[in-house]
């Protein structure tokens, strides 16, 4: 089917309806295409809406399991405060960031929010993780400044094709991955074992985990940019045995 053709579908879809999980007030939809897939796509960011349309066209033609945020915003309430979905895969980086974006919160506040978090972030993360030999790709979106650059010096392995579109580049957890997608037209860094500030990252977590992770950064209007990787990656990196 014809890219326009992908674009008007994937502008069908609306966060609005009730999520179909909640996990410590962070809600997602899921679509389900077909019954065999290994793949598992994430939209963590409600905001990210690029991602969300390319996602959600992709999943009509696509075998797999894709989580959609529920939400219309990046940050999710919880407790009276703000919570980055993206950053509770730890309880060291679910503190700092709950520090950065609820300030005035007390010592008790803070402490029953990670407490929340404690109790219920391995239900997420059995979900998000993909069967043995998967894929987990998550599809993000910038507004112009973070970009490739940015991860860098956290990055044990890089491949930079295309320096004048450093807003657009895939981030994997997985070595053969990393291999394969630098083959590629496009940016790719690898982020394995080099990083070590645990900031509560599903891609820390997956590089700590061992398992498949790639994330698909593109700016924020590029549908065509963050479909063609997408097809790229989907057409090159299989499920492994």
């Amino acid at each position: 089917m014809r890219r326009r053709s992908f674009l008007a579908i994937g502008m069908g879809w609306s966060p609005f309806h009730r999520p179909e999980i909640e996990i410590a007030g962070i809600g997602f939809h899921i679509r389900r295409h077909g019954f065999f897939s290994t793949h598992r796509y994430l939209l963590i960011h409600g905001d990210e809406n690029t991602a969300r349309q390319v996602l959600e066209t992709w999943m009509y033609f696509h075998a797999g399991t894709a989580y959609f945020s529920g939400a219309s915003a990046r940050n999710v309430a919880m407790l009276g405060g703000m919570v980055d979905p993206n950053r509770i895969f730890s309880r060291v980086g679910a503190e700092r960031s709950l520090r950065s974006l609820n300030p005035s919160w007390t010592t008790e506040q803070l402490t029953q929010a990670l407490a929340l978090l404690d109790h219920e972030r391995e239900k997420l993360i059995h979900r998000l993780t993909p069967p043995k030999g998967g894929l987990l790709v998550v599809l993000h979106n910038n507004s112009g400044g973070y970009n490739v650059n940015d991860e860098l010096t956290d990055s044990d392995r890089t491949s930079i094709k295309q320096p004048a579109r450093s807003h657009e580049f895939f981030l994997c957890t997985d070595e053969r991955d990393y291999e394969m997608l630098a083959t590629s037209p496009y940016n790719v860094v690898l982020q394995n074992k080099k990083p070590t500030m645990d900031d509560g990252s599903l891609s820390r977590l997956a590089a700590a985990r061992g398992f498949r992770y790639v994330n698909l950064e593109t700016t924020l209007g590029y549908y065509e940019a963050q479909l063609g990787r997408l097809d790229w990656l989907d057409r090159h990196l299989p499920a492994r045995r």
